[in-house]
């Protein structure tokens, strides 16, 4: 792979997708796309992002390149003092603009192979504050690979490495080495393929509450991160929540939401 044929693909894929490799990477992305070059009988990667930007299949090839090139490190409860704030702090704040039979919208951003959604539906179904109203979860991804091991909803122990027992013994089922979530809490999330780039496949998405997208946009450039957050602003109702990962900001992003120290962590907020 030569440095005009890594620039050619990867501000393709920046431009797809929103993820950014640096010049550091280009081994990486070498050696991972590599074994595509003999599918299709090419001898270059010149050729390669010719099929990309023109190819009638390249939807298609582009889905075959993110299984490749994606991080998909999750776990259940992951960074809990962030859930904490959500359960003490962001939802009773997220419940003072609510009244009985309104719904409650949680978007689980980047879900992965679904831990994030499923914590989330393990810690929200018997809350008191979220009584009388309809609790909706929605995990995405951009991976079709990672979303069907969510919808399977089996989990190997490396899954469970900052999980209570209690929570294992009440919610799921010993499989052999696999452990089964309930259909109780199975049921309580929504998933789908999404691109956070396509602003037309997001179009339903609307009057989120919350907003979990955490290490996700640490691999956007610049430009894609702006735009994701721009979209996430639209998304959100006045008064709504994002919450990232602890090495994220909105620093150089973004000047439209309200920072908002809270007990245990910083979250970020739609203005009302």
């Amino acid at each position: 792979m030569t440095d005009e044929e890594f620039r050619l693909l990867r501000d393709l894929i920046t431009e797809y997708c929103g993820i950014h490799f640096n010049e550091s990477f280009k081994y990486l992305v070498e050696r991972r796309l590599q074994p595509r070059l003999p599918v299709f009988g090419f001898t270059s990667f010149r050729e390669y992002y010719r099929l990309l930007r023109y190819g009638a299949d390249r939807a298609k090839e582009f889905d075959e390149i993110v299984e490749r090139i994606t991080t998909n490190e999750t776990y259940f409860f992951r960074e809990m003092y962030q859930l904490e704030t959500f359960t003490d702090e962001v939802l009773p704040l997220v419940m003072k603009q609510k009244t009985d039979g309104d719904r409650v919208r949680i978007w689980s951003a980047g879900c992965s192979t679904g831990e994030e959604p499923y914590t989330l539906a393990m810690l929200t179904e018997q809350l008191p504050a979220l009584q009388g109203l309809q609790t909706e979860i929605f995990g995405n991804d951009i991976s079709r690979k990672v979303l069907k091991t969510a919808r399977a909803g089996s989990y190997r122990e490396s899954s469970f490495r900052q999980t209570e027992p209690r929570w294992i013994n009440r919610h799921f089922r010993r499989d052999g080495r696999l452990y089964q979530i309930n259909e109780s809490i199975k049921n309580r999330v929504t998933f789908g393929h999404l691109n956070l780039m396509d602003e037309a496949a997001l179009a339903l998405m609307t009057n989120v509450d919350v907003i979990f997208c955490r290490n996700v946009i640490i691999y956007f450039s610049l430009q894609a991160r702006a735009r994701l957050l721009e979209m996430f602003h639209t998304k959100l109702r006045p008064g709504g929540f994002l919450l990232l990962g602890h090495s994220e900001s909105l620093i150089n992003a973004t000047s439209k939401f309200e920072l908002m120290p809270l007990a245990h962590d910083i979250v970020y907020r739609r203005p009302l």
